[in-house]
């Protein structure tokens, strides 16, 4: 059982300042940089790079309004990420299953032995 798993955008949603910011962003429809800044303990410096990151991977996409530019969450490819996740955990569930069988397995053998 092997997931296809997109890098990038693990790597994106894999920091806990970016979702934060999708989070705020969901709640609020759209955000900006300083809007963003002012609800984080991160400078807008850092925000705008950490939105530069979730852009990339396609997470959000920007709007210029007038001297701000405005973000809003890609819930499709929020989705996306979504079910990769689901995919990768339901993969490891059956990895842990298999491991769980085989060490029972082990130990009803040396249980068997010592009688």
């Amino acid at each position: 059982m092997t997931a296809t798993v997109d890098d990038d955008l693990w790597s994106a949603v894999g920091d806990p300042t970016r979702r934060r910011m999708l989070d705020l962003l969901l709640a609020a429809g759209d955000g900006t940089a300083t809007s963003l800044s002012e609800q984080l303990p991160v400078t807008r410096q850092a925000i705008a790079k950490h939105l530069g990151v979730l852009d990339r991977a396609g997470l959000v996409h920007v709007t210029p309004a007038g001297r701000e530019r405005r973000y809003r969450v890609d819930e499709a490819q929020l989705a996306r990420a979504v079910a990769q996740l689901s995919s990768v955990g339901a993969a490891w569930d059956a990895r842990l299953r298999r491991i769980k069988r085989i060490a029972e397995a082990i130990q009803r053998t040396k249980d068997q032995q010592q009688k």
